[in-house]
């Protein structure tokens, strides 16, 4: 029995040894893959039938989103180390539904860019437009997977998977929370400057 515990306790260190550093792998790869997006983008831009336009105003909504769930993340984990877990739970709730907002505002930005005439695809549709929508639809998918963890982490938490000295799975999807956050602000002052 004990020879048994304490192989537990040597597989449980081992996995929270290789948790941060595959993540770390898995985000720059994320990260190569949207570099040689906006890589595309900036040798698209030379083409003789590239539109300029403004981005929608949806997206400046969406990036303070973006940033407010970051913030309200951070807070919340700062609030569970410190074993207040009822902040600590609304905070991560908030988070969720900025997150949430964040996907509506891309929506309606995507709605914005139609009602100006600029499509994905189709007759009507432009390099740029397909550009621009093609790589923020990617970043949504990755939205999207960060919403999945931030369900993951709620019900954990409801569980009480979490203690102030143990909160690898928190902060597991704080990382990634944070990171898909980083990828977009990078994206939208991407599109903002570069057109």
């Amino acid at each position: 029995m004990i020879e048994e515990q304490a192989l537990e306790q040597e597989y449980k260190v081992a996995q929270q040894k290789s948790a941060k550093p595959m993540l770390w792998v898995a985000m720059i790869s994320m990260v190569m893959f949207f570099a040689g997006l906006t890589s595309a983008y900036v040798i698209s831009m030379k083409r003789d039938d590239w539109v300029d336009f403004d981005l929608p105003q949806a997206f400046f909504i969406s990036t303070g989103l973006i940033v407010l769930s970051s913030i309200t993340l951070f807070l919340s984990q700062n609030f569970l180390k410190k074993d207040k877990r009822q902040l600590s739970l609304i905070l991560l709730v908030v988070t969720l539904a900025l997150g949430l907002g964040f996907i509506w505002q891309q929506y309606v930005g995507f709605n914005q860019l139609k009602s100006v005439g600029l499509f994905f695809t189709g007759p009507e549709s432009t390099v740029s437009t397909s550009f621009i929508i093609g790589i923020t639809f990617m970043h949504i998918l990755h939205i999207f997977a960060g919403v999945v963890v931030l369900f993951v982490v709620i019900y954990n938490h409801f569980k009480y998977k979490y203690k102030p000295n143990d909160l690898l799975g928190f902060e597991l999807g704080a990382i990634f929370w944070h990171f898909v956050d980083l990828l977009w602000i990078y994206l939208f002052f991407f599109f903002y400057f570069i057109r």
